[in-house]
């Protein structure tokens, strides 16, 4: 069984540096471009989103973030929002003690 959790877990490091690997040219683009499309950046936020328990990919989704809310304040308060309820721990905790 720890092995098996081994494995997992190796395999979640691997999943996330090769989502570093897509998404960083992406991002970049997105932001070099001056790319305003809404719907191609909640898209990109969206799919960094299952990653960003890797420092790499937290990065490049904050990155993304801070661009895009010049373009969509309301949007990127709620990819903030959406990066909390699914990752960040002081808010996890906080969700878990109101129920």
């Amino acid at each position: 069984m720890i092995e098996e959790l081994k494995k997992l877990g190796e395999m979640q490091v691997q999943l996330a540096q090769q989502a570093y690997n897509a998404y960083a040219p992406v991002v970049d683009n997105i932001i070099n471009s001056k790319i305003q499309d809404n719907n191609q950046i909640e898209l990109t936020l969206d799919y960094m989103l299952e990653f960003c328990c890797d420092e790499k990919v937290l990065a490049l989704y904050k990155k993304l973030c801070r661009y895009y809310l010049d373009i969509n304040p309301q949007g990127t308060v709620d990819y903030i929002q959406y990066y909390r309820e699914r990752w960040d721990e002081e808010s996890l905790e906080k969700k878990e003690d109101e129920e």
